[in-house]
């Protein structure tokens, strides 16, 4: 390659679909200096629509059809990529590509970067051993690991093993030009046929698998619903997303006769829009790393109520920003719900609150800056 061109990165995957740590990836690529770095993309699976939000037009994005398990002819494919662009600096993401530091290193990649994004969903609280060593074995070969919570950190350095000075934590930033606060009436998502008017609305984004736990934020919907009438007149229920919980969440609310309080649209492209039609945000995830949901609800103003899992404690200042419950506890996500719900001031004073601190602490500048500092040392 021609010394002129500047150093090339090459971002290693799995899937580049709707989610937190693609939507990382996509805006450090569209804030980083175009002088400074050229980007690649290989992902594991395949692509989706959502490489669109890139918006340079010289990033090349790879698709290795990966099928599912253990697959020997990806590591040749990713080998023989690396040996023909030879990148500066190859950048994996989580345990589904981090063996692929393997490849980085016969390839003769100079600068190796590994993120930890949050848990495999085989394995939500990391305490899988054979995990573990696979880290701790494969840290051996990386230059720089960058956790993105505390908790992820503390798990690296106590548990895994992987030496302080190698590790250099980075917390998501979000684009508060495209994440901001509801300004005047309430605008409703385009095919969403529920009637919003005078209602309050309840909201969660993202992919309806186990870790996620949407069914829990189901079942407290229910539950406050038949505890409370004043709840069930005026609260109405967003699922976005999809996965297998989407039609065991439908089963659910049948059953309960309340499907007609709740919009299950799948998964969309104008998460934004959405956000800016809610009234309190809910992620009731099992296990989570920083989240990017988070992140972008708070910028939309919105209160936000979590569980007390890996880095939401980090984002959620329990009593300031929003409320934090336990992981699957439907009893105390149902009090957490009614309790936003019938107080308008609370609602008001947690959701300023939330914009304050995304504007003071989890800017994307500041984020990409922190990442052009970790590439600027190959």
């Amino acid at each position: 390659m021609s010394s002129s061109l500047s150093p090339l990165i090459v971002h290693i995957i799995y899937r580049l679909g709707v989610g937190g740590l693609e939507n990382g990836l996509v805006n450090i690529i569209n804030n980083l200096p175009e002088d400074s770095y050229r980007h690649a993309i290989i992902c594991l699976a395949d692509s989706t629509d959502f490489s669109q939000r890139i918006k340079r037009q010289d990033v090349i994005v790879h698709q290795l059809h990966k099928p599912p398990g253990q697959d020997w002819a990806s590591f040749y494919s990713v080998y023989r990529l690396l040996k023909q662009w030879q990148p500066a600096i190859v950048h994996t993401r989580n345990l589904a590509a981090i063996e692929y530091q393997i490849c980085a290193l016969l390839a003769g990649v100079p600068y190796r970067v590994h993120s930890e994004h949050g848990w495999d969903v085989f394995d939500p609280d990391g305490s899988n051993i054979k995990y573990q060593w696979l880290r701790r074995i494969l840290g051996l070969i990386i230059h720089r690991v960058i956790p993105l919570s505390q908790h992820l950190q503390d798990y690296l350095l106590t548990r895994v093993g992987i030496p302080a000075k190698k590790i250099t934590r980075i917390c998501n930033g979000v684009d508060t030009k495209i994440f901001y606060p509801r300004m005047g009436k309430r605008r409703v998502p385009e095919a969403c046929l529920l009637d919003l008017d005078q209602k309050l609305v309840i909201g969660t984004v993202g992919r309806m698998h186990g870790v996620k736990d949407q069914l829990t934020l189901v079942l407290a919907f229910i539950d406050a619903c038949e505890k409370s009438p004043e709840f069930a007149k005026i609260a109405r229920l967003f699922l976005i997303g999809d996965g297998p919980l989407r039609a065991e969440a439908i089963e659910l609310l049948n059953t309960a006769s309340l499907i007609d309080k709740v919009w299950l649209p799948g998964e969309r492209n104008d998460i934004p829009e959405i956000l800016r039609s809610l009234d309190i945000f809910v992620l009731p995830s099992k296990a989570e790393g920083i989240s990017n949901t988070i992140l972008e609800a708070m910028a939309s103003g919105l209160p936000v109520i979590a569980t007390r899992v890996g880095g939401n404690p980090e984002l959620v200042l329990d009593a300031q920003t929003g409320c934090l419950v336990e992981k699957e506890d439907v009893e105390g996500l149902s009090c957490a719900m009614q309790d936003l719900v019938v107080d308008d001031d609370k609602r008001r004073r947690l959701g300023e609150a939330s914009v304050r601190r995304i504007q003071t602490e989890f800017s994307i500048d500041s984020m990409v800056d922190r990442y052009r500092q970790v590439y600027d040392k190959q």
